[in-house]
């Protein structure tokens, strides 16, 4: 699937609600960061996680500091991975595509991604790198 047919099927809510899984958060975020500058893809995939929560019934799902953090590092790994199609990326990057003790454990601690507070504001790395 192009990286403008996951976007479209995502922002369209063709997408079952338990098909949508880390790893596709991690592919759909690629695709935005290969079709748009980075704050409009920031922007972008950011309102779509939203409405995809909400029409799940559960907003509270979205998390700002776990959604900037990952799409930075995306766009870091792929700077360093110039050209590479999806999945040269995610063979080259398995890292990015663990959810549970995956590579946010490296810069923050597990009760500051928990919180309210980086559910709703982008929370900078507490954690010594």
């Amino acid at each position: 699937m192009s990286d403008q047919e996951i976007i479209c099927q995502f922002e369209s809510g063709a997408l079952p609600p338990g098909s949508f899984h880390h790893a596709d958060h991690v592919r759909l975020a690629f695709a935005y960061l290969r079709e748009y500058p980075p704050l409009t893809a920031l922007d972008k995939f950011c309102s779509g996680l939203k409405q995809f929560a909400a029409r799940l019934g559960k907003p509270e799902k979205y998390n700002e500091t776990i959604t900037y953090a990952y799409l930075f590092l995306i766009r870091e790994k792929m700077a360093l991975c110039s050209g590479a199609e999806w999945d040269e990326f995610a063979q080259r990057n398995p890292e990015l595509l663990i959810w549970k003790n995956g590579i946010l454990n490296r810069y923050y601690q597990s009760k500051t991604l928990e919180s309210d507070f980086a559910r709703k504001v982008f929370v900078f790395p507490d954690k010594s790198v």
